[in-house]
């Protein structure tokens, strides 16, 4: 009787052997470089250009770096420069109208110290970062109120432990700032 053979394989010849290992290599590798491009490729809108793309992928934002004396150079010369217009002005508005001038000046001020608390006070103010006092948070705010409004803006203009001058933004005016603490102060009265 003929016993047939346990283990017989398709491949009988060297040849078969080498075609069957390159297959083995060449297949997979297409069919992954295959998948990559069609996963990847992406169709392009047609209206896109250099502008949108930089737009797209443009900072958040910027630091700026100020030195001591730079500022203090700023300060003067922003004083002097601001200072005729101010008399100027405080001198028509009390010519032409007295009791406009101050009522018109209070929202103003309400309006921009809420706006500027909003774009960069909030930041730290709004959940109490770095040890920072929360908006309304009278018990926080009570010991920096008893040292006085004209501390409060000193050490928000130049800046106090954890907090940067200005709030870290310091593009801010000086008046902008005032006005970021008297929105502050009055919501933790």
């Amino acid at each position: 009787m003929h016993e047939p053979k346990q283990h017989v394989s398709p491949i009988t010849n060297w040849k078969q052997l080498v075609v069957v290992v390159a297959l083995a290599f060449i297949v997979p590798i297409a069919v992954i470089i295959l998948l990559t491009q069609y996963v990847t490729d992406a169709p392009v809108q047609a209206n896109e250009n250099d502008s949108a793309v930089l737009n797209r992928i443009k900072p958040v934002g910027k630091v700026v770096l100020a030195t001591a004396g730079a500022s203090a150079t700023q300060d003067v010369a922003g004083a002097k420069a601001a200072s005729p217009a101010p008399v100027t002005a405080a001198a028509t508005t009390t010519a032409a109208a007295p009791a406009a001038a101050p009522a018109a000046a209070a929202p103003a001020a309400k309006v921009d110290g809420k706006k500027t608390y909003d774009a960069t006070c909030s930041v730290c103010h709004g959940a109490g970062i770095a040890g920072a006092p929360k908006l309304g948070d009278k018990a926080a705010w009570a010991p920096r109120l008893k040292a006085g409004i004209e501390t409060l803006y000193a050490s928000a203009i130049k800046g106090k432990a954890g907090m940067p001058a200005k709030g870290g933004n310091p593009s801010l005016s000086d008046a902008d700032v005032k006005a970021a603490v008297d929105y502050m102060a009055a919501a933790a009265k």
